[in-house]
């Protein structure tokens, strides 16, 4: 890896994808391609062309398959998004369970549509496809990692109450001056 990958992706970044690497034939390493996005996206909270082709050189790979992989999934981030990225499913099994209605309500509640973020940066609402849930339905994915399931009204402003109550505990205190 050069130098300049180095800086980019940490040590624990290329250790964690070099484990997801170690998964698959040597010859083989690009099948770690989507893992090593998801590291490397974590770390970076987006990724940055200059994240993509540090993770194109690790896996020896062409920089235009990894945009391609990146660009194709919904899960990847190719701009900076909020500290909460919300992906609500709109497809029609949800649709007719009322997510039309609950991305009615998040838009109204955060002032935003999909695709933007909330003006203080916490929220980046976006429209999802099929999470596989949709007897769940309507369902929010919250950082890619955790799913709300039977969002109506009431416990999508729960959960936006919730994860801005997380957003002002982790921000640092103002500095009072006098």
């Amino acid at each position: 890896m050069t130098s300049a990958a180095i800086q980019i992706l940490s040590s624990d970044a290329v250790r964690r994808i070099d484990r997801e690497v170690a998964k698959y034939p040597a010859d083989q390493k690009q099948s770690a391609v989507m893992s090593a996005l998801a590291i490397a996206q974590d770390e970076h909270g987006w990724l940055s062309a200059e994240v993509m082709d540090a993770v194109a050189h690790h896996l020896g790979m062409p920089t235009v398959a990894v945009y391609e992989v990146a660009s194709f999934y919904s899960m990847y981030n190719l701009k900076p998004t909020g500290r909460f990225k919300l992906t609500i499913c709109t497809n029609l099994p949800c649709a007719l369970q009322g997510a039309s209605n609950a991305a009615k309500h998040l838009k109204e509640r955060l002032g935003i549509g999909f695709g933007e973020t909330t003006g203080d940066g916490r929220f980046t609402l976006k429209e999802g496809e099929c999470m596989g849930a949709c007897g769940d339905a309507p369902v929010v994915l919250i950082n890619n990692k955790r799913m709300a399931s039977f969002m109506n009204p009431a416990e999508l402003d729960a959960l936006l109450d919730e994860l801005a109550a997380d957003a002002a505990r982790a921000e640092p205190a103002p500095i009072n001056s006098r």
